[in-house]
């Protein structure tokens, strides 16, 4: 997702817009976004378990634009920045482009859960590890060839690039996001309702929920500042233009949103949960671990039809009547 063009000149600071509360709200914002996503980032990273699983590849590339967001949002957002061609303050296009990196790997992770689900012996047999880190450096390639071809470019090349061949990309790509979200909405409610109990459905299914979750709040936070765009650029109606990224709100939310992704996914994901708690958060989730392991063990007991023994026999389980 691009940022919108607009007019505006150098600033001193976007504290001064309002006051030290402004700078305070964007600073914390930005130490929320890195914190939170290097947490999820590094427990997928010192998991082998989880580093096996495709769905957490797409979890990896969207934690590391996630970060590259909350670093950048330091400039952006708490000085008085504007990122458009003219500006001295710009940033060359660099820092919506980790938005956008965000944004393409939802749609891909959506792609993914649909294929495995839909096709999963054929998934199995197409999509192996190494081909899905080809389709996650494929699209951090083309993100950055854009932005290559932009700096590059006279600028009004570049603006006609962006103003009309990324708006109509992005229209497409919101499209495809919607009807994916219908369609997966339905194969989990419906399809893998039909299927009998297992592991396996309840895995897929959760898999399936969460890219739901993050996808229908990843839009919540994108629409607005998408509607604005087609409002001031292709209907001709004239909107106030904020003084800055740091004070505008639709430019606020994405990042909003980039802090919440990872909240979203270690709540969403009882795995990456148990691998928070045990390696990146363990010096004080301790209690948090043990509550874990406990809900693992019923879960597996309940599955094997099992109850812990009280009898006081010495024997671990008991067969359950």
């Amino acid at each position: 997702m691009q940022q919108l063009i607009t007019e505006g000149a150098l600033q001193p600071c976007s504290g001064e817009v309002n006051g030290t509360g402004n700078i305070i709200q964007d600073i914390t914002l930005a130490a929320a976004i890195i914190y939170l996503n290097v947490s999820v980032f590094l427990s997928i990273l010192l998991s082998r378990s989880l580093r096996s699983e495709n769905r957490f590849m797409y979890m990896l590339s969207t934690c590391l634009s996630d970060i590259c967001t909350g670093v950048s949002y330091y400039y952006a957002g708490v000085l008085d920045v504007k990122d458009h061609f003219q500006s001295p303050t710009r940033t060359f296009y660099i820092v919506p482009t980790f938005l956008g990196l965000s944004f393409m790997a939802i749609l891909a992770a959506q792609a993914d859960r649909y294929h495995a689900v839909i096709s999963p012996f054929k998934y199995s047999q197409r999509m192996t590890r190494n081909r899905t880190l080809l389709v996650i450096f494929t699209y951090w390639f083309y993100a950055f060839f854009i932005v290559a071809v932009q700096n590059l470019v006279p600028i009004g090349t570049a603006t006609k690039i962006t103003s009309i061949g990324t708006f109509i990309g992005n229209i497409f790509v919101v499209i495809i996001m919607i009807g994916l979200n219908i369609r997966l909405f339905i194969i989990a409610t419906f399809q893998l309702g039909r299927e009998p109990p297992s592991e396996e459905r309840d895995n897929k299914r959760s898999s399936v929920y969460l890219i739901l979750v993050v996808a229908v709040f990843f839009l919540a936070a994108w629409i607005p500042l998408f509607c604005h765009i087609i409002a001031c650029n292709f209907i001709g109606t004239t909107c106030y233009t904020f003084r800055n990224e740091g004070t505008d709100p639709l430019r606020i939310l994405p990042r909003v949103n980039a802090a919440l992704t990872p909240i979203l996914y270690f709540r969403g994901c009882k795995a990456l949960r148990v691998a928070l708690f045990s390696t990146v958060w363990r010096p004080c989730c301790k209690n948090s671990i043990l509550t874990l392991q406990k809900d693992a063990l019923w879960s597996v007991l309940r599955r094997r039809n099992l109850k812990p023994d009280h009898s006081g026999s010495g024997e671990s389980f008991g067969t359950q009547p």
